[in-house]
């Protein structure tokens, strides 16, 4: 029988006695946040294959989340946590793993070789290890914010899950490194919004939206396009709820789905189903943009306020939808047949307000250029005072929800309300945001919008990659900066977006030529985007501005005791 080392050691005398303790604490912490029947109402799968299921629930209360990680099939141990991007090196983690002899649980961070280290303190707590008929179940907790310069601070916004297979024993915890391993990544928002369900209406009917029971591609990633349409005479509805439906066995590969009604300019739209990148796609189907429903993993069912629905159907808007869905499938998995999509819940009896979709930020124009090598490039959109002073109501409007987006190069973006010069409250905003992980969220609390206040959408790139400028456009290659924001009730206003003045950018590439001594052309003009590429940047015009206080620090003090893990028992782990 091999020895612990010290940690261990100092782990079974200081921790294994706890367990019990800790379990009794998750039972009434659980009963008082979520349903006894669902003490984990979100649920992802982890990897392709899902046999690591990752389950959770929040406590506001007690700025805590609560974790079941459910491992089908342990072999040496497992880790799992959260870093920036979803890079396996400086992540937080938490560790399982055995030595050959005993297994241990530790808090753990890894280096920026990946090497692990175990936590001077052990903000991970264990409450639970046994086998069920599904795998190894381990139910663990941590505090949105430990104060802890090693772990990852949970907030609002995208979420960058990582996990590791550990497939033979480790003598120690430092022994192992994140490159020798088989690991992964999973984009979620941790910290759902607490917000009471309405109820739904008598009169509430279902429509699917769904593939017809495609063969999904062998191949990383695909975004896979349908049309529909709705029935003949389908009069105006209004929808009230959406939900998700997913092929089971196919949890880990539907990745999000999204359904658009196309434009009503059009009678008619051909049939198409398959890959969205497709040269037989017709090219109509680029006018289907007006989304009614986004769902993303990890994402519940999406209800609308009770006094308000998004209108569809009727002779004043198109019959016919797009669904797309999202695919991905890294190990190139063959021969899986899906047919998801979303179920839309209606009623015919329309409620007090229709709901809107209006979009923020900046018109995506050749003249929203990012620069390349550059790691956090900031491009500024706003909604302006004389924008909704014209177009919004006297009572103002509502926003319960919306949806952030940008292609490849985007990293952060947010949207403030500013009144009065001054930024009052944030309406959404996504520090860790991926283009590859978009959804419809809703706020934790309506934010209202007054005639006269500005709305100012700000997003962040990288560009590092990138040997040229990045310019705006509908291109995944070219970039956008959009917030979707949902609300009631219903204006005019569609769009409310800014855009740098083109004679702007001439004038100034003009200065920039003879200040640099250069030889100014006397032939026609270039265009912005043929500038572009000569220049490092373009000039940021702040047409709105205002003090902005940052919140106080919290007020954290902490100890650091000597790094330990706790040993766990009654798990046989095989190499």
């Amino acid at each position: 029988m091999q020895v612990p080392s010290p940690s261990t050691r100092e782990a079974a005398s200081m921790y294994g006695t706890v367990v019990a303790v800790f379990l009794v604490i998750l039972v009434a912490t659980l009963q008082s946040s979520a349903p006894p029947e669902n003490p984990f109402p979100y649920r992802v799968p982890l990897d392709p294959e899902g046999s690591l299921e990752l389950s959770w629930n929040v406590s506001y209360a007690q700025k805590t989340v609560h974790f079941q990680l459910l491992v089908q099939e342990l072999k040496a141990g497992v880790l799992f946590g959260m870093s920036d991007r979803g890079e396996l090196e400086n992540a937080d983690l938490v560790v399982l793993w055995t030595d050959g002899d005993s297994t241990y649980f530790g808090d753990a961070w890894s280096d920026q070789r990946g090497q692990i280290h175990l936590d001077s303190r052990q903000d991970y707590q264990l409450l639970r290890a046994r086998r069920t008929p599904e795998g190894l179940s381990l139910i663990f907790r941590r505090p949105f914010d430990t104060c802890d310069p090693k772990d990852y601070l949970i907030e609002d916004g995208t979420v960058h899950l990582v996990y590791g297979v550990l497939e033979e024993p480790f003598r120690t915890l430092e022994a192992i490194n994140t490159s020798g391993l088989q690991t992964g990544l999973q984009r979620v928002q941790l910290l759902k919004p607490s917000i009471p369900i309405p109820a739904l209406p008598m009169d509430t009917h279902t429509m699917e939206i769904r593939t017809p029971d495609i063969l999904i591609p062998d191949q990383p990633t695909t975004y896979w396009c349908h049309i529909t349409e709705l029935p003949d005479g389908f009069s105006r509805h209004h929808i009230v709820m959406y939900e998700p439906i997913v092929t089971k066995g196919n949890e880990a590969l539907v990745h999000h789905m999204e359904v658009f009604q196309c434009a009503a300019q059009f009678e008619t739209f051909p049939e198409f189903s398959g890959p969205c990148d497709s040269k037989m796609k017709p090219r109509r189907l680029n006018y289907c943009r007006h989304v009614l429903a986004a769902w993303a993993l990890g994402a519940k069912a999406f209800y609308y306020p009770e006094e308000a629905g998004l209108a569809f159907g009727g002779a004043e808007s198109s019959r016919f939808l797009r669904l797309e869905v999202h695919y991905h499938n890294p190990l190139k998995i063959q021969g899986r047949r899906d047919s998801s999509g979303i179920r839309l819940h209606y009623t015919a009896t329309l409620r007090r307000f229709n709901a809107g979709i209006m979009e923020l930020g900046l018109v995506y124009s050749p003249v929203m250029a990012i620069p390349p090598q550059e790691t956090a490039f900031v491009l500024t959109g706003y909604c302006t005072d004389k924008c909704t002073q014209l177009a919004l109501p006297p009572s103002g409007i509502h926003i319960f929800a919306s949806q952030l987006h940008t292609h490849l190069t985007g990293r952060k973006v947010v949207t403030v309300l500013v009144r009065d010069g001054r930024e009052t409250e944030i309406v959404n905003r996504d520090d860790h945001y991926s283009p590859h992980f978009q959804e419809i969220r809703m706020l934790k609390k309506t934010v209202s919008v007054r005639p006269g206040d500005v709305l100012v959408t700000s997003c962040t790139y990288n560009t590092e990659d990138r040997e040229l400028a990045t310019v705006g456009g509908f291109g995944i290659l070219e970039e956008m900066c959009v917030n979707y924001v949902h609300y009631y009730p219903q204006t005019q206003l569609e769009l409310c977006k800014s855009t740098v003045d083109p004679g702007f950018l001439r004038e100034y590439f003009h200065l920039v030529n003879r200040f640099n001594g250069e030889e100014v052309c006397t032939c026609p003009p270039a265009s912005v985007p043929e500038h572009l590429p000569r220049f490092p940047g373009t000039p940021s015009i702040e047409t709105c501005s205002g003090p902005c206080t940052a919140s106080p620090p919290s007020p954290c003090t902490a100890t650091s005791p000597r790094p330990s893990a706790s040993r766990v028992n009654g798990i046989a782990a095989s190499a």
